[in-house]
């Protein structure tokens, strides 16, 4: 630790997860690499800003849900490009939650709604912030249904809906 003096100074060198939120090389057009073009096929692909993830989720209306898919196709269409990157939209996702929580700690009344975020089957992430315990106490304050899960699948919203654009939701 660095010394002032006698004083020891404590130095926090961690971002806080609301400064991970800002990336300024992001968002990026970039080809669709070779190992994902079975799936994806060619073309071009986002890696998204996530704090544009970030502000997709906050558009969410309490008692809805939206898929991570549909995050990225609403982003896809925002660049037109033919993909928005899954596995940084998630990671996003995350980060969202994470800052969310942050910002609640911090004493802040409006926070992302991350637990509005469900998987392509409706089921709940169990790496948000609280686990699927805590994503599940707040659906169901919001109305929804839950289903129980099943060995190693976590619960699931029972509810889920049709895909669709969160231009649904502006």
């Amino acid at each position: 630790m660095p010394v002032r003096g006698d004083i020891l100074v404590a130095v926090n060198t961690r971002k806080s997860w609301r400064e991970k939120l800002h990336n300024p090389n992001l968002p990026k057009v970039v080809e669709i690499p070779p190992n994902m073009r079975k799936r994806w096929g060619s073309g071009t692909m986002l890696v998204p800003d996530p704090r544009e993830v970030d502000a997709l989720i906050r558009k969410v209306p309490a008692g809805s849900l939206v898929k991570v898919s549909e995050l990225g196709a609403t982003l896809a269409a925002k660049y037109a490009v033919d993909v928005t990157c899954p596995l940084t939209t998630g990671i996003f996702v995350r980060l969202a939650a994470e800052a969310a929580e942050e910002d609640a700690r911090a004493g802040k009344r409006k926070i992302t709604p991350y637990w509005r975020v469900v998987k392509e089957d409706g089921s709940l992430n169990p790496k948000f912030p609280g686990g699927v315990e805590r994503q599940i106490e707040r659906l169901r304050e919001e109305g929804h249904r839950i289903l129980p899960g099943s060995g190693k699948l976590p619960p699931r919203v029972a509810d889920v809906a049709r895909p669709r654009s969160l231009a649904a939701f502006a």
